[in-house]
């Protein structure tokens, strides 16, 4: 089978072949139809991630199930279904017997200590797999088993009540399914976009007013929760300037330098700072449900296996719009 393997820091995809892993104990093999780049990719690639190179990246991996394991019995050869990035761990520790295996010091997680989608073929542990709606195609599927998972479950992490006030802050990849899913949740959505170029299809996505920074939410009367999707801790800390008092910031988005934030906001208004990731398998679920419905639809532009340079190149610099997905077909 072909994969891209990253040899080293910061250095260039290069697609080689290499045997069809072979599957153990409790384990399918799936075909890949579909597997998104996302700009944890970036982090990964640039060494502010753990991990050893070479690697096969890819925490977006969709496809069809073509073998199963010993011991297998969820899941039967046809399946379609896609791997989300956390589909193993220790069982043991304090934070599994919690059934909060997140944080548990030895999971394996696609595309960290276990090969990723960037590839024909990958193995995945079968319980860790999700089943994809039949409405919901592999191009669509890919990117909700991190960006979507992970912004829907910043929502439902920061228990927003039925008359709050939700801002998304960065309307990219992430941005842009946060806003969708905020706004088919029922609540009251701002943009923060410091593009004039997006407004048109940010107001289709169904944002009910666009401001601009933290200045300009402040004076619409603030938001309840902020979910921020950016990469920029200058937007981040800008944007807290409109947060009403016992509100959320919940980031998602992740900038390499420390977060420096403004105590006296934090106590005299008394606001949380939540970090989020794909908290609960059920949120998975739900996210994928909403696609399924039609409420969610992700922006996505779809490359060629052979481009998968180009596409990473594109999330790199900033200039998808709005998802990055490889195609194997």
């Amino acid at each position: 089978m072909k994969a891209a393997f990253i040899p080293g820091k910061n250095e260039k995809w290069e697609i080689k072949d290499t045997p069809v892993p072979k599957v153990g104990p409790n384990q399918v093999l799936i075909k890949i139809h579909a597997s998104g780049i996302c700009y944890t990719d970036v982090h990964q690639s640039q060494g502010h991630l753990p991990g050893a190179f070479p690697r096969i990246l890819g925490h977006e991996p969709v496809g069809e199930i073509v073998e199963i394991g010993a011991g297998v019995t969820s899941r039967k050869i046809g399946d379609r279904v896609g791997v989300p990035w956390i589909q193993a761990t220790c069982g043991r520790c304090e934070w599994c017997l919690r059934g909060k295996p997140m944080f548990c010091l030895n999971q394996q997680s696609t595309g960290m200590e276990l090969s990723g989608g960037h590839a024909e073929c990958m193995l995945a542990y079968a319980d860790a797999t999700m089943l994809i709606p039949d409405q919901v195609s592999y191009e669509q599927a890919a990117p909700i088993f991190c960006a979507g998972y992970t912004v829907w479950s910043g929502l439902r992490w920061s228990d927003p009540k039925p008359d709050e006030r939700v801002a998304i802050l960065g309307i990219g990849g992430l941005g842009h399914l946060a806003l969708q899913y905020a706004h088919a949740a029922g609540f009251e959505t701002i943009a923060v976009s410091h593009s004039p170029d997006k407004d048109q299809m940010i107001k289709s996505l169904g944002a009910d007013k666009i401001v601009r920074d933290g200045e300009g939410l402040l004076k619409l009367g603030g938001a309840d929760i902020i979910l921020s999707t950016t990469n920029s801790n200058e937007a981040m800390i800008n944007s807290m300037k409109g947060l009403r008092p016992d509100g959320r910031f919940v980031a998602m988005g992740l900038d390499s330098k420390p977060l420096q934030i403004s105590l006296a906001d934090l106590i005299l208004k008394r606001i949380k700072i939540i970090g989020s990731q794909q908290n609960s398998r059920e949120f998975l679920f739900e996210a994928l449900d909403m696609v399924a419905k039609g409420k969610v639809k992700v922006v996505t532009e779809t490359y060629p296996f052979n481009d998968i340079n180009k596409a990473f190149e594109k999330v790199r610099d900033g200039k998808v719009r709005f998802r990055a997905v490889v195609t194997m077909q």
